[in-house]
Parts: C-alpha cells; sequence; structure tokens
C-alpha cells in the first residue's frame, strides 16, 4: 500500500498578525491604563493573545514555524522584561538582539543540511523544488546553485542585521518612561508599530531583493520560467455538468 505524506496546512497570516501584533498592542496601548486592566495586568493579557496563537498553530499544523516562534518571542520578552521593571535601554538591547540573532543564525546555518535560507527563501510552498532540481541536475547546474543559495543567504542575513540597527536606536529614542506605568506600555505599544511600519519595510524590501535575485538566477541556471519556477495552486474540483435529458 503506497504511503501519503499530508501537506502542512498553510498558516493564516491575518490570524497570525492580529494575534501576535494586533491585539497585543492595542492592549497595551489602550487597555493598560488605571481606568482598565492597569499597567502589569494589561501586559499580562496582551501575552495571552500571541502564546494562545502559538500553541494553536502548532496543533492545527503540527510543525513549528521559525517566524512565528520569533515573533512569539519578541512580545513575550518584552512582557517579561516590564514585569520585572527593566529600564529602556534592555528593550533597546532586546530589540536589536533579536534580528541580529536571526542574521548570525541564517550564516552560521550556511553549511548546515537545511540551511534557514531554505525555510525563508527557498521554500517548497513557493517554488517548486522538486522541478528545479531535476533542471539543475539535468544541466549539471548545482555549483551554481550553490551560489545563488550563498548569496541569496549574504542578503537575507544583511537584512536582519539592518533591522537590528535600526530597532535599536528607535528604542533607544521611543522608549523613556519608567517600567510598570501606563506611559511605558504606551511607548512599548509604539515601538511594536514603529517595528512593524518603519523598520520591516526596508528590511522586507531588502528579503523582496534577494528572492527576486534567486528566482532571476533559477531561471538562467534551469532554464525555466518564473511560471515554471513558482508552485502552482492545486487544481480546483469541479463537477462535470449534469445531463438533465439523461434518463
Amino acid at each position: 500500500m503506497p504511503v501519503t505524506t499530508a501537506k502542512p496546512k498553510a498558516e493564516n497570516l491575518l490570524l497570525n498578525l492580529i494575534c501576535n501584533v494586533g491585539l497585543p498592542t492595542a492592549i497595551m496601548s489602550w487597555g493598560s491604563g488605571d481606568q482598565l486592566l492597569g499597567p502589569k495586568a494589561g501586559l499580562l493579557v496582551a501575552l495571552i493573545f500571541p502564546l494562545a496563537y502559538g500553541v494553536y498553530d502548532f496543533i492545527r499544523r503540527r510543525r513549528m514555524n521559525f517566524i512565528s516562534i520569533i515573533g512569539f518571542s519578541s512580545v513575550l520578552i518584552s512582557g517579561g522584561f516590564g514585569l520585572m521593571n527593566l529600564d529602556g535601554f534592555w528593550f533597546a538591547v532586546k530589540e536589536g538582539a533579536l534580528p541580529a540573532l536571526i542574521g548570525i543564525a541564517v550564516l552560521a546555518s550556511m553549511k548546515a543540511k537545511a540551511p534557514l535560507v531554505h525555510e525563508m527563501l527557498y521554500n517548497p510552498q513557493v517554488i517548486d523544488v522538486e522541478r528545479v532540481e531535476i533542471a539543475l541536475n539535468e544541466r549539471g547546474m548545482q555549483p551554481e546553485f550553490q551560489r545563488l543559495m550563498r548569496a541569496a543567504s549574504y542578503l537575507l542575513a544583511a537584512s536582519f542585521l539592518l533591522s537590528a540597527a535600526l530597532n535599536y536606536g528607535c528604542a533607544r529614542l521611543i522608549i523613556r518612561s519608567a517600567p510598570g506605568t501606563e506611559m511605558f506600555n504606551q511607548e512599548l505599544a509604539r515601538m511594536h508599530w514603529v517595528s512593524l511600519l518603519g523598520i520591516s519595510i526596508p528590511s522586507m524590501a531588502m528579503m523582496m531583493y534577494a528572492l527576486w535575485r534567486l528566482l532571476k538566477g533559477l531561471q538562467v541556471a534551469t532554464g525555466l520560467t518564473l511560471d515554471q519556477i513558482l508552485k502552482s495552486p492545486p487544481p480546483k474540483n469541479i463537477e462535470p455538468p449534469k445531463d438533465d435529458a439523461a434518463a
């Protein structure tokens, strides 16, 4: 009997953003005042949503998502720092350290069996990896493929290191109030929004450039078109029209 391997379910990106960024930020911005939850209770309630989403997503898809783990860890560490009443310097260190660690991990994994660039850019949910590998082997272009992956890894790591520097600088400018106060939670929420909108955009632009360079290189190395390289969505099951005249 043939063994079938079920493909992992696709992650709900909108739900991810709502639970890991939107709701925690909204609660810290508007729900942590003394009239509502209070600074510490607001911080604890804000942490419930990324924790619940992390558990839900793991149960649903049965796989660990590297990017989701980083996002969850960021909110969790921020909450822990706030409850320990650490000053703004440590939040700036945390904001810079997490993307810096990802960038270093990308570089360190380049010689590993499963480099992180495969998870982030050369992902089988986006790229038809099987077709690309066949074309590369037929044309003897595996050395060129390895060169492309090295270049993509360097660009990907650079995007995270840029994010680390921007995160640290913005955190030092924004977080000024004493921990455990309503103003501190609002500044922390503002930092999340700035990180999401003002800092993520340049970093994402670099990641998209790295992906564009990789796809262009794959087209040359494999002789495939972009449509052939990218993963096609599964065909929808279309029921044949019913024959009303049939008895």
